[in-house]
């Protein structure tokens, strides 16, 4: 077994050093679009700790999760909802640079397509129009591809909904951030 030795002063760096530091970059952007998908999903979910019958009849809970087996009524208490809100932005963020692995370098792309997939889901996101521009690098196309996700099957009808439009102008916001005009 070799044991590494220190570098002697003045001897070039280890060859190591380059993955580590692109490791720690990936990481604080990790971290950086988990705060910001998080600080955005708040307000636009709301917190409710009691379970409710959403806009389109699915039962949903502390921040927009929605639960085909959850019972109506059902109580959570604040910290159950932070660490569900916590695992599912978790979730998602990761999904959604599964199926567009080059957002892990783009923080508020990223950050945008983890909120689109918290309401649409981590398949709709990565089967929608977005997704396909960005895989092509059209960053801002896919930004804008973030509208027509503003309707709701409500009583068997597909219809747009006010409250969705706002919050894809919104996401799609958050996702032009950082790109050229």
């Amino acid at each position: 077994m070799a044991i590494e030795q220190p570098p002697r002063p003045g001897a070039a760096a280890s060859s190591r050093a380059p993955a580590i530091g692109g490791a720690i970059r990936l990481a604080a952007i990790g971290a950086l679009v988990l705060s910001l998908a998080t600080s955005g999903i708040k307000p636009d979910e709301g917190k409710a700790n009691r379970t409710y019958l959403d806009i389109a009849k699915v039962p949903t809970y502390c921040y927009g999760h929605a639960d085909r087996s959850a019972k109506v009524g059902t109580m959570r208490t604040d910290a159950q909802c932070d660490a569900l809100l916590a695992t599912d932005v978790r979730r998602e963020q990761l999904g959604v640079a599964a199926c567009v692995p080059g957002l892990r370098v783009r923080p508020y792309q990223w950050a945008a397509s983890t909120r689109l997939a918290h309401n649409i889901g981590i398949s709709g996101f990565c089967h929608s129009g977005a997704a396909i521009h960005f895989n092509r690098g059209d960053w801002r196309g896919g930004c804008d591809l973030f509208l027509p996700w503003d309707k709701a099957r409500i009583g068997g009808q597909v219809v747009a909904v006010a409250g969705l439009a706002a919050r894809r102008q919104r996401e799609r916001a958050q996702c032009l951030t950082g790109l050229p005009a």
